[in-house]
């Protein structure tokens, strides 16, 4: 179901082999499942051959679970019939993949000029539609959830420095502090650096400050 603008609801992937997947829900149904005749096919053995469907209504986009053995979960709870999906979503199949619904509403193709709607900085973001440029190029595939989460929280504290408790309650709410090591910590900030130096090399975006934590440079 498409709007005025030609834009169709999006399906994001956030684990495992398909982390940073997209598909557009432009037909009338995605069969979700193992097989090869699926139109997102999940090559794991946890995923029944046919799992789950998106389905377009005359209202929305409903999503269902096929029969699945290992089940299909909507924000935690388990589908049992037809639910209809909203934005921002997540979807679990089996335990093998993550996916969130983005709206239509949060679909908008951005234009370069429209980019300065998303504030100041090279670096700029769409927390709705999990989108991130730096300067007019995107990042693809998008960053993943514990990245994003990390970016988003050093984004919204312009020239402010991020703590590491402040990083766990942000990316690992469901965590107790203590479950989460520095390793961990130092890990995902290593690999964020390394997904934004694949677009830009030469600019610092992520900036340590000893025995504090993270600030993020955002040249203008």
């Amino acid at each position: 179901m498409k709007d005025e603008l030609g834009r169709f609801p999006v399906l994001i992937a956030h684990t495992g082999k398909l982390d940073g997947g997209r598909w557009v829900l432009d037909s009338e149904e995605l069969i979700i499942g193992r097989s090869k005749d699926c139109g997102l096919i999940v090559p794991d053995r946890q995923v029944s051959r046919h799992h789950a469907r998106i389905r377009r209504t005359e209202r929305r986009y409903l999503l269902e679970d096929l029969g699945s053995k290992n089940g299909t979960h909507l924000n935690g709870t388990e589908v049992t019939e037809g639910v209809l999906l909203q934005d921002g979503d997540e979807i679990q199949i089996a335990l093998a993949l993550k996916l969130v619904y983005v709206g239509i509403e949060a679909t908008l193709p951005l234009k370069s000029a429209d980019l300065s709607q998303l504030g100041l900085g090279r670096l700029r973001m769409d927390p709705r539609a999990h989108r991130v440029w730096l300067g007019q190029a995107e990042i693809e595939p998008p960053l993943s959830p514990p990245q994003f989460r990390l970016l988003s929280l050093m984004y919204e504290n312009p020239d402010r420095v991020v703590t590491r408790e402040q990083i766990v309650e942000s990316v690992w709410p469901d965590v107790a502090g203590e479950g989460v090591s520095e390793q961990a910590i130092d890990a995902l900030v290593r690999r964020l650096r390394e997904r934004l130096s694949e677009v830009d090399s030469e600019h610092p975006y992520v900036t340590t400050v000893r025995g504090h934590g993270f600030r993020l440079n955002n040249p203008r």
